[in-house]
């Protein structure tokens, strides 16, 4: 078994866009593991949004990522060696590793996945955090009835993929937000949307108008600046808005609302939320996401770039929009 890890920390924060030079790749001897411990040869690392809050050194929901330290990151393994008796090598787990090729843990926030029926790295998008994220803005917040009209922006996404076909299911229509026809189309007719709006058209708020024609029961929302001030201007009142991100202002440029007093007018309940704060749901939430996963009645759609020397390209990439659904590296 190989003696090195590699791994990508933190090098710099980030003055505005991120750059490679803000990650240094890191050689790690690998340590004997001491007894209760376990060594994870990881398959996927995931990547996602919220990193990008997490390099800042200010004030969030969780403490910023420290300096020279591994980047945080979700990933899905396979155990390689073991002194836990709660863990077996050749077993499959989900755990917060970051990004680096091995993980060594004592088993906290280690947890055994079967990929019998559901792909190891769905694990890290329909049927992991992205995938209860949109479960809980979309039961608990926007809890949508029968007939009523959800909007989704970034609807191609990890997570907005996600929310429009449980609307769907619920009896909802749905609507998508995206970037660009091949985009829109894949919202459309491989998700299964009722429509879906191309906010790279030029023509954003229009083109919302034309589609929900009755007006916006829900919104849920992963991008802020024009994308919520369009759907904000469409909101009917007593309607939901689930605030999951604001990747518009993810680069240190915030993004005022244009129209705030519509929050009043309209009477809309406007709710943030964050998922590892509600862990409760999980357990329910992934029951139902993995049967409809293993059913292929949730579609999903993955970015894999290959290796981890090319993690910080795809982050950036990512932040620019120009994954197409989850974004992962493989790591084998």
């Amino acid at each position: 078994m190989p003696q090195i890890n590699r791994q990508f920390v933190l090098a710099s924060r980030p003055q505005g866009a991120v750059t490679p030079e803000n990650f240094r790749l890191v050689e790690t001897p690998l340590a004997p593991l001491a007894d209760g411990e376990v060594r994870v040869r990881n398959h996927y690392l995931s990547l996602d949004p919220y990193m990008r809050g997490r390099m800042n050194d200010s004030k969030s929901y969780a403490p910023p990522q420290p300096l020279d330290e591994v980047m945080i990151g979700g990933t899905v393994g396979e155990v390689v060696e073991s002194k836990n008796p709660k863990f077996a090598v050749g077993d499959k787990v989900v755990a917060m590793f970051g990004w680096q090729e091995y993980g060594t843990s004592n088993g906290a926030g280690m947890q055994k996945v079967d990929d019998t029926h559901v792909p190891l790295s769905a694990y890290l998008g329909p049927v992991g955090m992205p995938g209860v994220t949109a479960w809980y803005g979309l039961n608990r917040i926007i809890a949508p009835k029968a007939g009523e009209t959800v909007v989704v922006s970034a609807a191609s996404g990890a997570v907005g993929s996600v929310v429009g076909q449980l609307a769907k299911e619920a009896g909802a229509r749905a609507v998508g937000i995206a970037g660009g026809p091949q985009k829109c189309r894949y919202v459309v007719e491989t998700l299964g949307f009722d429509a879906c709006v191309d906010y790279k058209a030029g023509n954003l708020y229009q083109d919302l108008k034309a589609a929900t024609p009755n007006g916006v029961d829900g919104c849920f929302e992963n991008v802020g600046g024009e994308v919520l001030d369009a759907t904000l201007a469409r909101m009917n009142p007593a309607g939901r808005i689930a605030l999951c991100g604001f990747i518009a202002g993810y680069d240190g440029q915030p993004v005022p609302l244009k129209h705030p007093s519509l929050i009043l007018t309209q009477r809309l309940l406007v709710q943030g939320f964050i998922v590892s704060e509600h862990m409760d749901v999980w357990p329910e939430a992934l029951k139902q996401l993995g049967t409809l996963v293993a059913q292929k009645k949730l579609h999903y759609r993955e970015s894999i770039a290959q290796g981890l020397d090319a993690a910080p390209e795809a982050f950036i990439g990512l932040l620019k929009g120009k994954n197409f659904g989850k974004q992962l590296v493989r790591l084998i």
